[in-house]
């Protein structure tokens, strides 16, 4: 066979050794049934992007048409001139994340109610590891038993309580506790798991070796929650009732809100870059990086994600003035709605009680109403959830504007009416939390709701971000391959 001046032999020689192998840590990027035969690596030029499809350096870039699914490992034929490109996540990543920020969820929920139904102090000791087995005979019952009955909760609020309804308290704190455990498991195994066969964007790793760390702070974060409530110094204190600090309570609840947050926004913006490499879709829309360009540079858009972030930060600071209002049981008081005793606000010296001072000069008059007093801390909480549902539904009534509506993408524009529809419920039952003296039920379903809230948020934020840098040099590969051929 002679092509120009040269001449092929017809058969070729066997290659020495596993080309395949050689070539294991290639990536590839799938076209409909074809694949590139692209390499991964940090950076993509934008002329070798350019020049896909035509010469590389004298050399034909080598096309290999299979029917393998997208990113699947293939070798070069041996006048193969590799694309270098980044790794980008696949959907498995994504489902991962998503799947774990449900546990964290699930664990707020359970949190909750064992808050609600006065289990949390149920178990005295914090064991990591042996702790994952609950008492298996009469004996170790009636243990655990008599470590409870040493509690100031004991003493003060349960002394009448048997074995029988202790098990009761201690399987809901012991169920928290685990699946808390749980869900650091499924967590840590994959992300190590992926980390190793290099599945991960290059922005992934460190935010989520921080996740994982954080999910083991709240472990210890919980404990120090718990031990607030079991301190003796509350015997000594008249008028005292046994309850976990309502700070260390919010710092516990933010925690898995700032958790839950972050692995539900990097599981979705890693689907969406998945989708926008792939399909080019971005925001509902599909099209090339030019529209989404465009969409983001719009005054109004800026304006509007502006907006949106600063209502998302008003959804979580409304639901940790809410982790206050659990932690004093500030629910229990004015239970009508709006008014507060037959006033739109209680009486000055209500909400600020130099009765919660401990300075002698009362320089702490403010900063301690605010934080420990009651009254306040549910006027407060009334306050925040009004301005967030006001808020809510002004960020609604914006993308009905024709200009900001014609401007948004379709998918921020239905995450903004799911906000809205959801700040409806969510106000319906803190209202009806409120006025039925805080029902179990009713009480976790509003703490569920918050989070709810927030998911919706979450979505609105990554609706109106950039596709990855990753998903944009994928996206330049196929589309400088499919100008060629």
């Amino acid at each position: 066979m002679r092509v120009g001046s040269r001449s092929l032999p017809a058969v070729f020689p066997k290659p020495p050794c596993n080309v395949r192998a050689l070539h294991q840590s290639r990536s590839f990027l799938g076209i409909g049934t074809g694949i590139h035969n692209l390499r991964s690596s940090p950076i993509l030029s934008e002329t070798v992007v350019n020049r896909l499809g035509l010469r590389t350096q004298g050399r034909q870039l080598s096309l290999r048409v299979t029917r393998h699914r997208p990113f699947d490992p293939r070798f070069f034929s041996n006048n193969a001139a590799p694309v270098e490109l980044p790794v980008l996540s696949p959907p498995p990543v994504a489902g991962w994340l998503i799947f774990s920020s449900v546990l964290v969820f699930a664990v707020i929920v359970v949190g909750g109610v064992t808050r609600l139904t006065e289990s949390g102090l149920s178990i005295t000791e914090w064991k990591p590891i042996t702790g994952i087995l609950p008492p298996l005979s009469e004996s170790q019952w009636n243990e655990e038993f008599d470590k409870y009955k040493a509690t100031p909760e004991f003493k003060l609020l349960n002394h009448s309580i048997n074995l029988s309804e202790f098990k009761d308290i201690f399987y809901m704190e012991w169920g928290h506790r685990v699946l808390g455990r749980l869900t650091g498991i499924a967590f840590v195994l994959p992300l190590t798991y992926f980390a190793l066969r290099k599945r991960l964007t290059a922005s992934l790793p460190r935010s989520l070796a921080g996740m994982a760390v954080l999910i083991g702070l709240q472990g210890a974060l919980g404990w120090y929650m718990v031990k607030s409530g079991l301190e003796d110094s509350l015997m000594d204190t008249p008028g005292a009732v046994p309850r976990v600090s309502q700070y260390r309570l919010a710092a516990h609840l933010g925690t898995a809100f700032v958790l839950y947050a972050g692995m539900l926004g990097t599981g979705i913006a890693a689907l969406y870059d998945w989708r926008y490499a792939t399909k080019g879709t971005w925001g509902g829309l599909k099209g090339n990086a030019a529209q989404w360009k465009t969409i983001l540079e719009n005054p109004l858009v800026k304006r509007f994600t502006r907006y949106s972030k600063a209502l998302t930060a008003l959804v979580f600071l409304t639901a940790l003035s809410g982790a206050f209002v659990a932690g004093l049981d500030a629910g229990l008081l004015y239970n009508e709605f709006p008014l507060m005793g037959g006033r739109l606000a209680p009486p000055s010296d209500e909400l600020f009680s130099t009765a919660y001072c401990k300075a002698t000069d009362k320089s702490d008059l403010w900063w301690r109403n605010v934080f420990e007093n009651p009254i306040t801390v549910q006027f407060d909480h009334r306050c925040l959830a009004i301005t967030t549902y006001a808020a809510t539904a002004y960020m609604f009534m914006m993308t009905r504007r024709p200009a900001l509506r014609a401007a948004l993408p379709p998918l921020a524009r239905r995450m903004a009416t799911a906000a809205f529809a959801m700040a409806n419920v969510q106000v319906l039952l803190g209202i009806s939390t409120l006025l039925y003296l805080v029902p179990v039920p009713l009480a976790a379903v509003h703490q569920a709701g918050s989070v709810m809230l927030l998911t919706t948020m979450v979505q609105l934020l990554v609706a109106l971000r950039r596709p990855g840098a990753a998903a944009r040099a994928w996206r330049q590969a196929l589309q400088a391959r499919n100008g060629k051929h």
